[in-house]
């Protein structure tokens, strides 16, 4: 079996957003909505630091979709639009989903949005967007792990795009991956894990 995942180094970070507008792009995101978000940990505002002078830091932290192996998501959603493929990717049937929203208040980490546009497409605009699935106005949307690159053995557009390799992706069932050893050796954390969702989406801290 496959089944994919992700490690992300806080420490690596450098909060520069190019994985949020490498998201938009590659997924055709309308203008007001992200499927990824990075976040000022422990700060008021993005661009407030953490600490005290002389010792600051600033510190960000990536949030999309967990892709979590026991979904609140998927456990509310009323019609079975949200599902888990066969690579553990939890997905959203646009055809199904009747944008009733309990997954969006089911979902701990704020990773889901509702689709308040028409679609539109860029003409001539070659960035992979034309794999992605047209949404229609009135659904929930989210991170796919870019199920049209994933399926072809490529990396996501955020872990490609990521200036500072922040971001590790693989198949966690293969002991020997990338991904695997590093969660072997980092010792990465989940993000809420009092929430019992056991995420796909690894930290490093």
């Amino acid at each position: 079996m496959t089944k994919y995942g992700m490690v992300i180094n806080l420490n690596r970070c450098i909060g520069c957003k190019t994985c949020v507008v490498a998201c938009k792009m590659q997924n055709n995101v309308p203008m007001d909505m992200l499927w990824n978000r990075v976040i000022n940990a422990g700060a008021r505002s993005y661009d407030d630091a953490v600490g005290s002078y002389p010792n600051l830091i600033k510190q960000y932290t990536p949030v999309a979709c967990q892709h979590c192996e026991n979904p609140p998501c998927q456990a509310v959603c009323p019609v079975g639009a949200t599902h888990t493929d066969e690579f553990g990717r939890v997905l959203i049937d646009y055809d199904v989903c009747i944008g009733c929203r309990i997954c969006m208040a089911a979902c701990p980490y704020n990773a889901r949005v509702f689709n308040w546009s028409e679609p539109v497409r860029v003409p001539d605009f070659d960035y992979g967007q034309k794999e992605v699935a047209v949404r229609p106005v009135g659904v929930v949307e989210k991170c796919t792990l870019c199920a049209e690159r994933t399926s072809e053995g490529k990396d996501p557009m955020c872990v490609s795009a990521c200036p500072s390799r922040a971001r590790t992706y693989g198949d966690l069932d293969d002991p020997e991956s990338a991904i695997s050893l590093l969660i072997r050796d980092a010792k990465p954390e989940h993000l809420l894990p009092e929430k019992g969702t056991s995420p796909k989406i690894y930290y490093i801290t």
